[in-house]
């Protein structure tokens, strides 16, 4: 069983940085997805990030149009961890940000394709 626990969330003002961390346990790891997602209040479930493997050591990332240029996905094979390094913060970045991790990759965008999800933790920007 894998489980995903993030950590990093806080309150920041607009412009500044914050980096999430998710923790995983289980599973093999180097192979598997893993995403950002976030729900701001009242609003759904929207992919961030992703970090795909494609064999080898190849891996991809890709992002969500909002925060292309701002957030940078990462992963720590050895540590088994994920990281989402967010820059130039904006008050609409405010969510809860949710770690998700799957064996395929295929649906790197949708929420449906990741098994494995984080229980969350908050980011608030301040205008």
């Amino acid at each position: 069983q894998v489980q995903l626990a993030e950590s990093g969330g806080g309150l920041v003002q607009a412009g500044g940085s914050l980096r999430l961390s998710c923790a995983t346990s289980g599973g093999t790891f180097n192979n598997y997805a893993v995403a950002w997602f976030r729900q701001a209040p009242g609003k759904r479930r929207e992919f961030v990030a992703a970090h795909t493997w494609a064999g080898g050591r190849t891996y991809y990332a890709y992002y969500t149009d909002s925060v292309k240029g701002r957030f940078i996905i990462s992963r720590d094979n050895v540590e088994k961890k994920v990281y989402l390094q967010m820059n130039s913060l904006k008050p609409e970045d405010t969510a809860v940000y949710y770690c998700a991790a799957d064996p395929g990759g295929s649906r790197y965008s949708d929420q449906g394709g990741y098994g494995y999800w984080g229980q969350g933790t908050q980011v608030t920007v301040s205008s």
